[in-house]
């Protein structure tokens, strides 16, 4: 009886086996670039998933990642989407850090899905906020992450970009973030060696700490990205998340010479510290929060897209269906003033 169970659970892991290769192969033909700067530009233009699988749990924020989403952003004539992903509240709580198998098939099913729709994919480690509060404690975790998902997504095409962690900041200072970012890269190159891999800033992944980055010698396939919510007053005035951002309400972005200048004045600086180091851009991040003025947010939207095609940057906007959202799940309609905003012909 007991040599029929041990039988039995042997079939039933290998069954489980079986299942999970089955869901992580690509169903796309493989796709390479010549350089970075081809990949860069393949993802051209992008827009978060946001606040669906960075959430605690899918849902849990009010969005949940439908089917027809990837179709609708590519006819839409977006060209990539970024995904946000909340890998550290889906494994196991000690060494080795398994991720939940149920997990990694939701995101491949949305991966795929992405693929599928000739659309280029990034994902990343989103919302480890342990890592952040307690970054040595959190640090084994990180790398285990990217262990499993290097040795998972090895087979799929290169327009499957790797995000090694969103926003570093409070106790995940410049200096440690350096060294964990080489860390992880060093463990995504042991199966993705030639793997488009984006790489942030420290201090919320804008440029205020950009010139703290030091990036790993001897690489030929890393993207850096910048977030831009400039200026922050406006973009994010009334943001429930922002202490004081209710005092911020009312404030408009019009366009003037002046606001122009202190935006192209932030690009040039990203370029620079780029094109220093043979990096193309990824814009991975702006948006202007619901609560500002329509004509405003659509004016500032569309000033940021023009930039950053003048500068040669990629972008994501922030995001599909929620605060910043361009689109309604509840209507099924889209938000045509920031919707032309975005996809300028």
């Amino acid at each position: 009886m007991k040599n029929r169970f041990l039988i039995l659970i042997s079939l039933l892991n290998l069954f489980l086996f079986n299942c999970k290769e089955e869901t992580s192969k690509p169903k796309v033909e493989q796709i390479r670039f010549e350089n970075i700067y081809d990949a860069n530009a393949a993802l051209g233009r992008a827009i978060n998933l946001g606040n669906a699988l960075e959430a605690p749990n899918e849902g849990e924020w009010g969005v949940t990642i439908q089917d027809n989403y990837l179709s609708m952003i590519r006819e839409k004539g977006f060209t990539g989407v970024r995904i946000p992903i909340r890998w550290s509240a889906h494994t196991t709580e000690t060494a080795p850090f398994t991720i939940f198998p149920d997990f990694l098939a939701r995101v491949d099913h949305v991966v795929n899905l992405a693929l599928e729709n000739d659309l280029v994919v990034v994902i990343n480690i989103h919302h480890f906020e342990e890592i952040f509060t307690h970054p040595e404690e959190n640090k084994a975790k990180l790398l285990s992450i990217w262990t499993q998902l290097s040795e998972h997504y090895k087979d799929f095409p290169q327009n499957l970009f790797f995000e090694i962690l969103n926003e570093p900041h409070n106790k995940l200072t410049a200096e440690l973030w350096n060294n964990y970012l080489a860390e992880c890269l060093t463990l995504i190159r042991e199966h993705n060696p030639d793997r488009p891999v984006v790489i942030g800033t420290a201090n919320w992944g804008g440029i205020s700490d950009m010139n703290k980055l030091v990036v790993p010698e001897g690489e030929e396939n890393l993207i850096l990205t910048i977030h831009y919510y400039e200026p922050f007053q406006f973009t994010h005035q009334g943001a429930e998340w922002t202490d004081g951002s209710d005092e911020w309400l009312g404030r408009k972005w019009l366009g003037t010479a002046d606001e122009q200048y202190a935006v192209l004045q932030h690009f040039q600086q990203i370029k620079s510290f780029a094109d220093a180091r043979n990096m193309p851009v990824f814009l991975g991040e702006f948006g202007a929060y619901k609560k500002a003025d329509m004509a405003s947010r659509a004016t500032w939207t569309s000033f940021i897209v023009n930039s950053a095609g003048q500068f040669g940057f990629s972008w994501a906007y922030w995001e599909f269906c929620s605060g910043f959202g361009i689109y309604n799940p509840a209507d099924g309609t889209w938000n045509t003033y920031l919707v032309n905003a975005l996809i300028q012909e």
